[in-house]
């Protein structure tokens, strides 16, 4: 069966007339049915209307449609996004960060960089440099067999592409726009290419990213500029188009060429274009800047400028909040099950689950009481990040991988399933696949996340969600808005799809005696000895 493709909307500088695009979007939906997404680059934000903003950050409005955005591209809109990372502004409305990568379960993978272009230093809060466009590159194009990318987003238009092309009115190419982007959509050969902030608008003709008779045939790349929302020029700021994600389609079909196909724009201003494309190794930043990027070395969020990780003004670690009444979970609690209790950490400690799906599945535990990962402090997430880390070198020495779950709904208290699964049973996209099947068939939406996100700037503290995390690093999430099955993870990993052992989907069939308990605790302890990192402190 063919892949259904994906309907998208994009959306050129709103400017702060929020009612304005989304009751154009509703009216389009009304006619012509519903849309998957909506893109918006150039100014999001106005230096007025502040009001109407209002009225969605509240919730007392709501966009029709999942809207991602781009930020800042100037010092009066930066106060509007707080973290360099993204998060969401609004129910529906999501900013994605300063610059990387999204990845839709579908397999859509659009690449965004946010501000305008800049050779100072310090980099304003709004721009980008040469370092974030080369480990753009490096992250993307050093993948073994990388073709291209489906979506490539940018608020300023990359320098010189109208060359070869069909004319671009009144904007010159050759003297506006980015030499940097210019060099970066050379380099990811997107698919589809969207900008703004000049307000017109501009399709260009479709270019090649090939040399004929020299290379292989690749897709061609369409460049579209969108004008600003509501313009009394009536100019095109909203485009719609379907897609195919590229990792789908057949090879003969992605590199047909359109009859009006032209060579690349760049390949002229290559000199021109280079100017952002060698960047010393040890200048640059990590490459795992994905959406919603978590540093992994420290376990904290990146500081909102995106540039230095030092803060003038050290935070003194956070006392967690008080449970409200006893809670089964808090270490110090009197109703804490000890005995399931195999290592404890400085923030945190890890249990023996009560009715685990095996014997040696765990939970990993704040020692304080937090309700789930989005309201953990730095330091207990660092503390996490370690556990993790080392039962996955733990199980991978008993021939396992392991697969990690949390529920935020209906619980007070945060617990982190560890799941070993051995290596025998399946794959991880074996795991991976029934995880979206069994989602789909219970109409659950999971969205695919990039290995090395951050779940704290995608659900706001008190959102009810789920999220399940591979060996691989990859998450999918859920954001859960009325009912959830509370055994969901279980259910997917006892299936026999990976564990057969539909009959544990329920802990509650599971629970064994007490001596029976202890005994698989003090086996679990021996076992996990040689990889306990609290020793080394």
């Amino acid at each position: 069966m063919a892949q259904k493709p994906l309907r998208v909307l994009a959306c050129g500088d709103v400017e702060g007339k929020f009612d304005v695009l989304f009751n154009r979007v509703r009216t389009i939906q009304k006619k012509s049915g519903n849309f998957d997404l909506l893109l918006c680059v150039g100014n999001f934000f106005g230096s007025t209307q502040d009001a109407e903003w209002e009225e969605y950050k509240t919730g007392n409005k709501k966009a029709p449609i999942q809207t991602y955005v781009l930020g800042a591209n100037n010092q009066e809109t930066v106060n509007y996004f707080q973290d360099a990372d993204g998060y969401e502004l609004a129910e529906n409305i999501t900013y994605l960060g300063r610059k990387g990568v999204f990845t839709g379960s579908s397999g859509l993978q659009i690449v965004y960089l946010s501000g305008t272009e800049s050779l100072d230093e310090p980099v304003p809060a709004y721009s980008f440099n040469p370092k974030d466009v080369s480990s753009l590159r490096t992250m993307l194009c050093s993948a073994s067999q990388f073709k291209g990318v489906d979506i490539l987003l940018t608020s300023p238009w990359p320098k010189y592409v109208g060359s070869f092309g069909n004319s671009s009115g009144e904007v010159d190419t050759k003297k506006c726009g980015s030499t940097l982007i210019s060099s970066l959509a050379k380099s990811l050969k997107p698919r589809y290419h969207f900008a703004a902030l000049e307000k017109s608008y501009y399709e260009r003709l479709p270019y090649r990213n090939h040399i004929v008779l020299q290379e292989s045939a690749q897709h061609a790349t369409r460049f579209i500029a969108l004008a600003n929302v509501g313009n009394p020029e009536k100019k095109k700021y909203l485009y719609a188009f379907s897609i195919v994600p590229l990792k789908l389609m057949a090879a003969a079909e992605l590199v047909k060429q359109p009859p009006d196909v032209t060579e690349n724009p760049y390949r002229e201003s290559g000199k021109q274009a280079a100017a952002g494309k060698q960047v010393s190794a040890l200048q640059e930043e990590s490459a795992c800047q994905f959406f919603f990027d978590l540093n992994q070395k420290q376990g904290r969020k990146r500081p909102s400028t995106g540039r230095d990780n030092k803060s003038p003004h050290a935070k003194q670690p956070r006392r967690p909040p008080q449970p409200p009444g006893p809670c089964w979970f808090c270490l110090a609690s009197p109703e804490v099950e000890k005995h399931l209790v195999v290592n404890i950490g400085t923030h945190c400690y890890l249990a023996l689950a009560k009715g685990g799906l095996s014997d040696d599945h765990v939970l990993i535990l704040p020692i304080g009481h937090y309700q789930s990962v989005v309201e953990l402090s730095a330091e207990v997430v660092e503390e996490v990040e370690k556990y993790k880390a080392t039962l996955k070198r733990f199980f991978k020495s008993r021939g396992k991988r392991c697969v990690l779950f949390e529920r935020n709904y209906k619980s007070h208290h945060l617990q982190l399933q560890v799941i070993p699964v051995p290596l025998s049973c399946c794959v991880t996209d074996d795991i991976k696949d029934a995880f979206i099947t069994q989602a789909q068939e219970q109409q659950i939406e999971l969205l695919e996340i990039p290995e090395h996100s951050d779940i704290k700037q995608i659900a706001q503290p008190g959102a009810a969600y789920f999220y399940v995390e591979l060996d691989t690093g990859e998450k999918l999430f859920h954001r859960i808005k009325k009912n959830f099955p509370l055994q969901f993870g279980r259910e997917v990993l006892a299936s026999e799809a990976i564990l057969n052992i539909p009959e544990k989907a329920d802990w509650r069939q599971c629970q064994t005696s007490k001596d029976k308990e202890e005994a698989l605790a003090r086996c679990f302890r021996k076992d996990f000895e040689p990889f306990d990192f609290t020793l080394d402190d």
